[in-house]
């Protein structure tokens, strides 16, 4: 994996068809584990051409991979922990050198801007970085206060469960998959991941660093294929499992997990919505607000969806948000030329125009965006802002997923608060104000997992050593932070009695000692007060 480059071949146009080698995708794909279900051709988004033919695992092969995985996995949790950290910063440092590489594979994959590709890349590496440094800290076994002082101590500890299964979308591949997989191999586990086919590449070209970093290839094992017959053997082999997705695929993963009593940390659905007060510079809110809504072509799990706009300054920032949605700059160029990309599927762009056409129709106005774009690619379609949206519409209510965000006017602070939580999602959220104090009071009643001010989602996105997720149906459990190392482990508390004074035994010794067992309990009362 070592030789893998990305092409750079003077004199010739980098474009979806040049970019990477056919040799460097074979050499990339080999890393999956070894496939008999058959072929899929991918797209590449910016054209619609053929990128590769991706293979497919069956579940005798997942469950198979599972075997191989586990039995690495019990050397691999023998390692110390200043080992693992050592191949993880290589990792960290292997996707860095391997940047063109990693992010040319994203482009080709997604369709996806340089700059958001390389958004995403920095954040695998962050995340890979902070899981290094973070784990053996984490995971260092603690004394604990122990119910009686003196005559009993207790320490915990946390062992690795043994098997992860991560189930890795085709939205952020790299990121994902280094939020969910290097906590995981931090803590001293295995990993058996199912990549989304547009995501695989990039996904492989991830786990190549770390292969290369030193990390058994047996420990990670990465396979492909339909969701029910692939991703349901992956869920019946794991002990633990980490699912980005839909939430109607969510909640069938965490039923199928849920017989067997399978631990499940879920990030699913939102319908986001950000926030202007009406105490902001508005021509400076307007371009982050577009931001917010529509980098990655809106295919992000916390991108906005919702723009709630305080009435005393609708009249000003509206047109403002529309200018600048209409200045995004899309196109298909593997440079930092253009803001946008593509989206990333067929199945993609109907979704969007189906979301468009049926709000247009139930009198819904188009101020910005509103049609695709054939001319610059087949799935692309122009970020488009909505006013006069209402419950009936399948955009008000239902994820979009993708460049469509509609405005609201709020009158005041109690009704942004009410209609941002009118929803059964609860993933991210955003509050811009010219006053931060103002600003947290709301954050603090917003119903959303992450909630950044003056930022739509980088602010939160970014910090991998906080945790992240979801509330109501857009998920269970964190990522990222102490938490999102601590998912992948049993908490094992052992205890002892000091044998200073025995402990009572009979009805009558508990007689003789309950006087001073409430004394102590009233000391340490006293002892927490101060």
């Amino acid at each position: 994996m070592s030789g893998i480059t990305a092409d750079r071949s003077r004199g010739t146009a980098r474009s979806a068809s040049n970019v990477l080698a056919a040799e460097t995708i074979d050499e990339l794909v080999s890393g999956l584990v070894p496939a008999s279900g058959g072929r899929v051709e991918i797209l590449a988004p910016f054209t619609g051409e053929t990128l590769h033919l991706l293979p497919h695992n069956t579940a005798a092969e997942v469950e198979r991979a599972a075997a191989t995985a586990r039995s690495a996995q019990r050397a691999w949790a023998r390692t110390s922990p200043a080992h693992r950290r050592r191949v993880l910063l290589r990792a960290h440092d292997l996707l860095l050198a391997r940047r063109e590489l990693v992010l040319d594979a994203i482009q080709l994959e997604t369709g996806k801007s340089r700059s958001q590709a390389f958004e995403e890349l920095f954040n695998a590496a962050a995340a890979t970085r902070y899981a290094a440094i973070a784990a053996p800290r984490v995971l260092a076994s603690r004394r604990r206060r122990a119910g009686i002082p003196l005559v009993m101590q207790t320490r915990v500890s946390h062992r690795p469960k043994g098997l992860v299964g991560v189930v890795t979308p085709w939205n952020y591949p790299p990121s994902l998959t280094a939020m969910d997989i290097a906590p995981a191999l931090a803590a001293g586990n295995a990993v058996l991941q199912k990549a989304d086919d547009q995501g695989a590449l990039s996904i492989l070209a991830t786990r190549g660093a770390f292969i290369d970093a030193g990390l058994p290839a047996e420990l990670w094992a990465v396979v492909t294929g339909p969701g029910p017959e692939v991703g349901s053997a992956l869920v019946a082999a794991s002990d633990v499992v980490a699912f980005t997705g839909s939430t109607a695929t969510g909640i069938t993963v965490a039923t199928q997990a849920a017989a067997t009593l399978t631990p499940v940390s879920l990030e699913l659905g939102g319908k986001n919505p950000v926030i202007v007060l009406d105490d902001v510079d508005v021509e400076r809110v307007a371009v982050s607000v577009a931001h917010a809504c529509f980098a990655a072509a809106g295919q992000l799990c916390v991108s906005a969806e919702r723009v709630l706009v305080h009435r005393g300054i609708a009249d000003r920032f509206i047109p403002a948000l529309a200018e600048a949605v209409a200045s995004v700059r899309l196109g298909s160029a593997f440079d930092y030329s253009v803001d946008v990309g593509s989206l990333t599927s067929a199945a993609q762009l109907e979704r969007v125009r189906a979301h468009v056409d049926d709000a247009v129709a139930r009198g819904a106005a188009v101020l910005a965006g509103g049609r695709p774009r054939p001319d610059l690619g087949p799935y692309f379609y122009e970020p488009t802002l909505l006013t006069g949206v209402t419950d009936q519409m399948a955009c008000a209510r239902d994820e979009t997923f993708g460049p469509v965000a509609s405005i609201v006017i709020v009158e005041d602070d109690d009704a942004a608060i009410a209609t941002a939580n009118d929803t059964r999602f609860g993933l991210n959220a955003s509050v811009f104000s010219g006053s931060v104090r103002r600003a947290r009071r709301l954050a603090e009643r917003l119903q959303a997992g992450t909630i950044n001010i003056n930022e739509g989602y980088r602010a939160t996105f970014s910090a991998v050593a906080a945790p992240s997720g979801g509330v109501k149906l857009s998920g269970l459990g964190r990522r990222n932070g102490p938490d999102g190392i601590l998912r992948y482990t049993d908490t094992v508390q052992i205890a002892r009695a000091t044998g200073i004074i025995r402990l009572p035994r009979t009805g009558a010794e508990h007689a003789r000692l309950a006087g001073v067992m409430l004394l102590g309990l009233r000391a340490l009362r006293t002892i927490r007060r101060g």
